[in-house]
C-alpha cells in the first residue's frame, strides 16, 4: 500500500527543529510508522505536474491546507488505486469532495487540531491593524522616528464594533478571547446559536448585510463553499464601514482578490490582514502582497507547533485504523465509503 504526503518544503528547518513535523521532510512523524505496518510512505513538495506520476498508485493521499494538492476530479480518475483521502489540518476544499464521494471514497480531516492557533492568530492580525503596527515596526527598522505619521493611523480596539461571520470551532474562540478587550460582538452565521450560546460568548446576531456597515472590524471564520466563494465581493466590501479592517483566515477564495485591492487603495477599508490566499502558495506578483495597509502572512495560523503535534497524532490515528480495516474517528469523517457525513461540508452534495 502506498501513501503520499504533500507537504511544504522545511530544508534546513526540518533538521534543526524536529517538532516541524508538518513538512515534507518529517512527514508527521509517521515514516517509521508506516514503514512498520509494511507500507510504503512517499513524500513530496510537488502540487504541480510532477505530483500526478506519484499519485497514479496511490492508496491514501495526506494533504496540507498550508500548501495545498489539489486533488481535482480529473486527478482522481487517474488514481485507480485510491482509498482515502485525509488533511493534515483542518479545511479540506483541496479536496473534490463531490468527485471523492461519487467514487465510494472515505475523506477526513483532525477536526479542532488548529482552532485555538487559528484564534490566536486572529486576534493578534486585529490589534496589528487596528494600533498600526506593521508601519511602526518597519519605521524602527528603517532608523526612523515619525511619531505623528504612526499615531495619525493607531486607535485603541477597546469601544469598537467586531464582526464574526463565521461562527464555528474558532469562531466562538475569537468572541471569547474578545471579551476582555471591552468590544461589542456581532456575528452571522447560515446556522443561528441558541440564547444561552449567545450569552456566554456576550454575542449578537445579524444578517450579513446589516452586519457590514456597523462593524469597526471583520473576522472571517467560515468554510469555503460555494456559498462563501467570493463572498466579499466588490459589492459587500462596498457596504462594509468607510476606514473598517478586514481578517481573513479562513480561505482566500472567499474574498474577490481585485475588489479587496480596490477597497484598500481607495480608503475605504482600511487594512486587510489574514494568512489565505489563492492561489497558494500565492505568486510572487500576487496583489495582496503590494497593496498599501496590509499586514499579511503565509497560510502559517493554523500550524503552530503545538498544532502540527495535533493533527501529526490525528493522522496517525486515521492511518492506524485504515490499516486495520477500522473505520476512522467519526469527529474526523467528511466523507465515508462515498456517503456524506459531516454537515460542515453538506454543500458538496447537494
Amino acid at each position: 500500500m502506498k501513501v503520499v504526503w504533500v507537504a511544504y518544503p522545511g530544508g534546513p528547518t526540518a533538521k534543526e527543529v524536529p517538532e516541524l513535523l508538518g513538512c515534507a521532510e518529517n512527514a508527521l512523524g509517521l515514516k517509521e510508522f508506516v514503514r512498520q505496518q509494511g507500507h510504503e510512505l512517499v513524500t513530496t513538495s510537488e502540487t504541480g505536474p510532477g505530483l500526478e506520476p506519484l499519485l497514479q498508485d496511490a492508496t491514501v493521499v495526506i494533504a496540507t491546507p498550508f500548501w495545498p494538492a489539489y486533488i481535482t476530479r480529473e486527478r482522481l480518475a487517474k488514481m485507480p488505486n485510491v482509498q482515502l483521502l485525509l488533511t493534515a489540518g483542518v479545511g479540506s476544499d483541496h479536496f473534490d469532495l463531490a468527485a471523492a464521494a461519487e467514487r465510494g471514497l472515505t475523506v477526513g480531516e483532525v477536526t479542532g487540531s488548529n482552532v485555538v492557533s487559528v484564534a490566536e492568530h486572529v486576534l493578534m492580525q486585529v490589534l496589528i491593524l487596528v494600533r498600526n503596527f506593521v508601519p511602526a515596526y518597519l519605521d524602527v527598522v528603517g532608523g526612523g522616528w515619525d511619531i505623528a505619521k504612526i499615531a495619525g493611523r493607531s486607535h485603541d480596539l477597546e469601544g469598537k464594533t467586531v464582526g464574526i461571520v463565521g461562527m464555528g470551532r474558532i469562531g466562538q474562540r475569537v468572541a471569547l478571547r474578545l471579551r476582555p478587550f471591552d468590544v461589542r460582538v456581532v456575528y452571522y452565521d447560515n446556522r443561528r446559536l441558541t440564547t444561552a450560546e449567545e450569552e456566554v460568548l456576550g454575542v449578537r446576531y445579524l444578517a450579513l448585510d446589516a452586519l457590514l456597515p456597523v462593524c469597526d472590524v471583520i473576522s472571517i471564520n467560515a468554510p469555503l463553499t460555494p456559498a462563501t466563494d467570493r463572498l466579499f465581493d466588490r459589492a459587500r466590501l462596498a457596504r462594509m464601514k468607510r476606514g473598517a479592517y478586514l481578517v481573513n483566515t479562513a480561505r482566500g477564495r472567499i474574498v474577490d482578490t481585485d475588489a479587496l485591492v480596490a477597497a484598500v487603495k481607495s480608503g475605504h477599508l482600511a487594512g486587510y490582514a489574514g494568512d489565505v490566499w489563492y492561489p497558494q502558495p500565492a505568486p510572487k506578483d500576487h496583489p495582496w502582497r503590494s497593496m498599501p495597509n496590509h499586514a499579511m502572512t503565509p497560510h502559517v495560523s493554523g500550524t503552530t507547533l503545538e498544532a502540527q503535534r495535533r493533527y501529526a497524532d490525528g493522522i496517525r490515528d486515521c492511518l492506524a485504523r485504515f490499516f486495520a480495516g477500522k473505520p476512522l474517528d467519526r469527529d474526523y469523517l467528511i466523507v465515508e465509503n462515498g456517503k456524506f457525513v459531516s454537515p460542515s461540508y453538506s454543500y458538496a452534495f447537494t
